[in-house]
């Protein structure tokens, strides 16, 4: 069987404060991670990443190890991996064109993992003679920017869910309340308790196996409840809830990656939640300016425009927050840091820094690991070897915040 390359170009590599930790492929994009889209395009496994060295070692499930070294085999296909294609089986062909640039390519020779290291290189590079290619155009969702997960995510998830959903159940349990005609789809092995409403007049709901609903909460479509996740008590919206998170309080146009607490009140909106994210009792974003002006985000190349006029806060994969903690809108809060206190922390915190506004210090690396330790384990998950380096040469490999 063919194999599938993702590939984290250099625009990649920007996307704080995620590709710090996390390769391209391991985002979640509309339902699924970008890696599960391109292995459903393309009826092939991933076998490996080509990222940032640094991430050598990264480790989760399903996940394909990232490659610093070796060769890519010819015949493979190497796809970039901020490209989000729609969840439409592609056979047949050798290189696929989204607008006018090149998302992926089969090699018709193989390459050498070293040349794609820096990230500096485009997939054009490996094109065939314009007269050998047979191009077919791919629809999907390119992120050209980090805000690019949360800007695509609503006609995403209007288009993932009902593929995903094809064959699971549309029945409701007796006692469930619905509203709107949009379907639902309960995979097997789903717990939904009494007096849930479905809220489907603006778009479909699914509920993955394993998942669980407790009474009384609101589901607004369009919304994807991952496997093994809990959503509980209050109105959560257009969202993606990746694997076994727990969800409590009002949430809107949200992605948790997965293995996220939310587990208290507090509203989250418009934002991004990586692996391991921790948020204390009534940790509230804004995700609207009260001037109903267009949000600006710190990026490592500085403050930029986003165009959009709600944008919360992203969320490092470990990072974590005291109660009762505000976030403005357009907040990053880097990979493993750790915020509290009363006073509004500032709208970019780098990545493992722990304290409150004024008294922010490092994290020291064993401290975290410790701490990551402990908290995987009550989800019955090791931090092992392989993580450890990697989330080492993360921290070595950390931004900091100019002066």
């Amino acid at each position: 069987m063919t194999a599938v390359y993702l590939y984290d170009d250099a625009c990649a590599r920007t996307f704080e404060p995620f590709a710090l930790t996390r390769p391209g492929g391991e985002m979640r994009a509309g339902a699924l991670l970008v890696r599960e889209r391109w292995t459903r395009v393309l009826g092939a496994p991933v076998a490996g990443q080509i990222a940032a060295p640094h991430l050598a070692g990264f480790d989760e499930p399903g996940a394909a190890r990232v490659l610093t070294s070796g060769v890519l085999p010819r015949g493979s296909w190497l796809v970039n991996a901020r490209f989000a294609p729609t969840l439409q089986a592609l056979r047949d062909t050798d290189a696929l064109v989204a607008g006018d640039t090149l998302a992926g390519i089969r090699l018709s020779e193989e390459v050498e993992v070293s040349a794609l290291l820096d990230g500096r290189i485009t997939l054009g590079a490996f094109a065939r003679a314009p007269h050998s290619q047979h191009p077919v155009a791919v629809t999907g969702w390119w992120m050209r920017e980090v805000w690019d997960y949360i800007a695509h995510l609503v006609p995403m998830l209007e288009h993932d869910i009902p593929a995903l959903g094809a064959h699971m159940s549309r029945e409701l349990p007796r006692t469930a309340i619905r509203v709107g005609e949009h379907p639902v789809f309960v995979e097997e092995g789903a717990v939904i308790e009494d007096a849930v409403c479905f809220d489907l007049a603006a778009g479909p709901v699914l509920i993955s196996k394993g998942a669980h609903v407790q009474a009384f909460t609101r589901l607004v479509g369009p919304l994807y409840v991952g496997p093994d996740s809990t959503v509980t008590a209050d109105r959560i919206a257009n969202s993606s809830i990746g694997d076994t998170c727990k969800v409590h309080g009002e949430v809107s146009n949200t992605i948790f990656i997965g293995h996220a607490n939310k587990g208290h009140d507090g509203f989250v909106g418009h934002s991004i939640l990586g692996r391991w994210v921790n948020l204390g009792a009534e940790t509230t974003t804004s995700n609207l300016k009260n001037t109903y002006g267009t949000v600006q985000l710190w990026t490592p190349d500085g403050v930029r425009e986003t165009g959009l006029q709600f944008l919360g806060t992203l969320f490092g994969d470990y990072a974590k927050t005291g109660i009762g903690l505000r976030l403005t809108t357009g907040t990053v809060l880097g990979a493993g840091a750790n915020v509290f206190g009363s006073a509004m922390p500032p709208k970019a915190v780098a990545p493992f820094m722990w304290g409150e506004t004024g008294t922010f210090t490092d994290y020291r690396l064993d401290k975290f690991l410790d701490v990551a330790e402990r908290m995987m384990a009550r989800r019955h998950v090791t931090l092992g070897d392989s993580s450890r380096a990697q989330l080492s040469a993360s921290y070595a490999a950390r931004w900091t915040m100019p002066e």
